[in-house]
């Protein structure tokens, strides 16, 4: 017999090879797996919610585990013994006992993802792998142009990267495949540092990546505004290039 245990993961993602396992054991994943089987005494695998890539962080990752019944340990004690072994750049925050049903991945109904931008240059040594660099003036209401823009639904295949298992013939030819609903995207700015919010029903491979960088690539003035539209309403024109890099990115909720 199991239990299913509901597992909240916060980490930073400068020193592990993202979030999926990887053959060389350095995924968070694989962390997290090596030391939850430490303390059940027994190989336990997990699920996220869905993948981070290398250096990417998160607030609170969601993950599930399926754990001998017979181990009687409380959430906050799961959460005590697996933190003794983690190393300290991944941390269990909370640990509950979920339905035999609940799934992290397939069950998800959206995320929210903050990108952190420094204006301030040099970049402060306690923002390294913490906030992209970014110098010299900004178009805020070109920033916001685009901004608005990217709320609905649409085709995001000139906004996300091709993974070796989903080609581009694939994705031009699918546009379900690639069709995103975004609910909220807003940038605030203080004190040196702007960011950046998306909250939506899901997000493609690098797609928060290429939105920041090619949303800055606007706001610097070297493209419009029609062509960050452009990117929406002709999904089969030329993808974007423009990708910010992963160090500023948090994974900041996943909904339920």
């Amino acid at each position: 017999m199991i239990k299913r245990l509901r597992l909240t993961i916060a980490y930073d993602g400068t020193p592990w090879q993202g979030w999926q396992s990887q053959t060389e054991g350095m995924g968070v994943q694989d962390l997290v797996e090596k030391a939850l089987s430490m303390v059940a005494k027994s190989p336990i695998r997990i699920e996220g919610s869905g993948r981070t890539d290398r250096g990417v962080h998160a607030l609170a990752q969601i993950a599930h585990a399926d754990v001998p019944a017979e181990i009687k340990m409380a959430g906050e004690n799961w959460v005590r013994a697996v933190n003794c072994v983690l190393p300290p750049e991944i941390r269990l925050l909370n640990c509950e006992e979920a339905a035999p049903d609940f799934h992290a991945r397939y069950q998800t109904k959206g995320k929210i993802y903050r990108y952190r931008i420094s204006r301030v240059a040099p970049l402060s040594p306690f923002e390294a792998n913490r906030a992209w660099l970014v110098y010299g003036d900004l178009d805020n209401n070109a920033l916001q142009t685009c901004l608005n823009l990217l709320v609905g639904k649409h085709n995001f295949a000139r906004l996300a990267a091709n993974r070796g298992d989903f080609n581009d013939a694939r994705k031009r030819g699918g546009a379900a495949a690639t069709t995103r609903t975004i609910f909220r995207a807003q940038a605030t700015e203080a004190d040196g540092l702007l960011t950046l919010e998306f909250e939506g029903d899901g997000f493609l491979y690098k797609m928060v990546r290429l939105i920041t960088g090619s949303l800055i690539h606007v706001a610097r003035g070297r493209a419009t505004t029609e062509w960050f539209a452009s990117l929406l309403s002709e999904p089969d024109g030329l993808k974007s290039h423009h990708c910010a890099p992963p160090e500023g990115l948090y994974l900041l909720r996943v909904m339920y």
